[in-house]
């Protein structure tokens, strides 16, 4: 793992985007805890990432996809600042006991529990579906979960959007966290209850 690396990242990338956007940013103050918990997140597009790396205040180990990591390239990047990927297809225990290891040593994961990037009405603030396994996650390495929920982040898929005082307009909440208590189903059921009602908080503030 390579948590200089994360931060160097995060060095070259903030002054570019703090003079090319405006953002709605509420909750950070949620990131700050001590020791670990997940951050479950809404994922729209690839920009989300970044700019889960801004504005979190703890450093972020990323669960992808294993599509992104068949590139070498890609796997180079994610796996240089502490992701490591996931196989949506089919159960990937290897994977879970990667996630509690790093939860174990009190860092801090980022998960996308919608199972890939989902707009519009296929969004889980619209459609209220996630994929199960995160609820378990939670109970199992006994942490809690901070929902978060990224509004317009595709923005940055225009170039216009790059440049400098273009003031692009996105939005980023994060949430009370959920303590794992109950069944899997039960946590998950809060945290897409989470996503629904910050959905509702943010997106009036940020035209998109």
């Amino acid at each position: 793992m390579s948590d200089l690396f994360y931060k160097a990242l995060l060095t070259i990338g903030y002054p570019i985007f703090w003079v090319t956007s405006r953002p709605i940013v509420i909750g950070t103050e949620q990131t700050r805890r001590d020791g670990a918990y997940i951050v479950a997140a809404t994922h729209s597009s690839p920009y989300d990432i970044p700019l889960l790396m801004l504005h979190s205040r703890r450093r972020l180990d990323f669960v992808s996809s294993r599509e992104v990591f068949a590139h070498p390239f890609m796997r180079w990047l994610y796996g240089s600042m502490n992701a490591f990927p996931l196989d949506r297809s089919k159960p990937d225990p290897l994977t879970v006991r990667i996630i509690l290891d790093r939860l174990h040593r009190g860092r801090v994961v980022a998960m996308f529990p919608e199972g890939g990037f989902r707009k519009g009405q296929d969004s889980v603030v619209y459609s209220r579906k996630i994929r199960p396994g995160i609820g378990r996650i939670a109970l199992l390495a006994n942490v809690p979960i901070i929902p978060a929920v990224i509004v317009n982040s595709g923005a940055y898929s225009r170039f216009l959007s790059w440049l400098p005082l273009m003031r692009t307009r996105y939005g980023i909440i994060y949430g009370e966290p959920i303590t794992p208590n109950g069944e899997p189903e039960q946590i998950e059921s809060q945290l897409v209850d989470a996503f629904v009602r910050m959905h509702g908080v943010l997106h009036p503030k940020v035209p998109v």
